[in-house]
């Protein structure tokens, strides 16, 4: 009896760790960057805005906030370089509404932010997103996932027409955390991909 019994609390042993697992990964998933997006994109959208100088100044900040309630949001922001770099970075966080009025006061004091309808924001980003592929350099890893959180809005109800580049080509600015090495390895993907005239660059003093 007794190697029956061991057996069988062993057997029982393995499934309780089994359990526990499922468990855990079920919450790892949970708590994962696409499950997050996924369900933020069913709460109402309550802002989208996206700096208004963007296309003069070649950088600029689009935002969309959603949230059952105005007071405790989920905000998906994007840095985008629309002369050259494309989707540079992505930030996905909840927050409370006066930290998010606060963000937006700060990105207001660089270049005043305007509201936009979200499918002209959604088909900015996928425009610019293969824009940007299409001459070397790939949207921010997290692009992707967090993207969806713009739901069933449809980029396809938006007639807006975008010029990325400035005076009709990429045009590279190095921004100012940018190394010499990362700036030389751009310059060169663009002569790669564009030949030596078929792009401009801002020379870094």
């Amino acid at each position: 009896m007794a190697p029956n019994m061991a057996l069988k609390r062993a057997r029982k042993a393995q499934r309780r760790k089994q359990v526990v697992a499922q468990k855990r990964r079920a919450e790892v998933l949970e708590a994962s960057l696409p499950a997050r997006v996924f369900r933020a994109a069913n709460a109402p959208i309550q802002h989208c805005f996206l700096t208004e100088s963007v296309f003069d100044i070649g950088v600029g900040t689009l935002v969309l906030a959603r949230g059952a309630t105005p007071h405790h949001i989920v905000v998906s922001s994007f840095l985008i370089d629309v002369f050259c770099l494309g989707i540079k970075d992505v930030i996905f966080e909840s927050v409370e509404r006066e930290v998010f009025e606060m963000y937006i006061d700060t990105a207001d004091a660089g270049s005043p932010m305007v509201s936009v309808d979200p499918s002209y924001a959604r088909k900015l980003l996928r425009d610019l997103a293969a824009w940007s592929q299409s001459i070397g350099f790939a949207p921010h890893r997290d692009f992707a996932a967090v993207e969806r959180v713009f739901g069933d809005v449809s980029a396809d109800a938006s007639d807006a027409g975008f010029r990325f580049g400035r005076d009709g080509k990429p045009f590279y600015i190095p921004g100012p955390n940018d190394t010499a090495p990362l700036i030389q390895r751009r310059i060169e993907q663009l002569r790669k991909s564009l030949g030596d005239d078929g792009f401009g660059f801002e020379m870094v003093a």
